[in-house]
């Protein structure tokens, strides 16, 4: 076992790298430049919806409650009828990029705080960098993108940007795993 505290150099590493490489995947390259579309008459579709003054949350529509009401000929209708969406409302105004961030650097020193609990867990110090990548690795990866798979399994989420952001996982994991086979400690 690998005490926890001595691998802080380590997490704190990872999350930065980890955040830079999401900067400039996100930011500089196209990569996900396409992952939402533009709604179709956008400013009216705005328009109609405005007097909801919807708040802030996640909704799916048409919506049953449960599911002897899914069966109804009238839900059955809403549905053939259309549209059936999943809907994230975020709040109006000025978009900050602090907060987000913020909170994503947060959860990369999570992960890397979880790939070192696992690996603290099951390898000695002075284990091989190889060993080290392999475990670390598979944390990291695995905490980047496994649950990005039930969007589009469940509420038909692009596939193309769960593919996208699955081979960003693999760019986050390899990266953490580097740093981590890097400075494992020694004997």
């Amino acid at each position: 076992m690998t005490s926890l505290a001595s691998l802080w150099l380590p997490i704190l590493i990872s999350a930065v790298l980890v955040f830079i490489a999401s900067s400039v995947i996100h930011m500089a390259l196209p990569w996900h430049r396409d992952d939402y579309r533009s709604l179709p008459q956008e400013e009216q579709a705005m328009e109609a919806l405005r007097p909801f003054a919807i708040p802030p949350g996640d909704y799916m529509v048409p919506r049953a409650g449960d599911m002897a009401k899914m069966k109804t000929p009238e839900f059955q209708d809403k549905l053939k009828k259309g549209p059936v969406m999943v809907l994230t409302v975020m709040p109006s105004g000025t978009f900050s990029m602090g907060r987000p961030l913020l909170l994503w650097f947060i959860y990369s020193l999570v992960v890397g705080w979880f790939a070192a609990y696992v690996a603290g867990s099951t390898l000695a110090p002075a284990t091989p960098y190889l060993k080290v990548f392999q475990v670390t690795g598979t944390v990291a990866f695995a905490s980047y993108a496994l649950a990005l798979w039930p969007m589009s399994i469940w509420y038909r989420r692009s596939l193309g940007t769960t593919v996208r952001s699955t081979i960003d996982g693999l760019i986050y994991g390899a990266l953490s795993a580097g740093v981590f086979g890097w400075l494992w400690p020694p004997a």
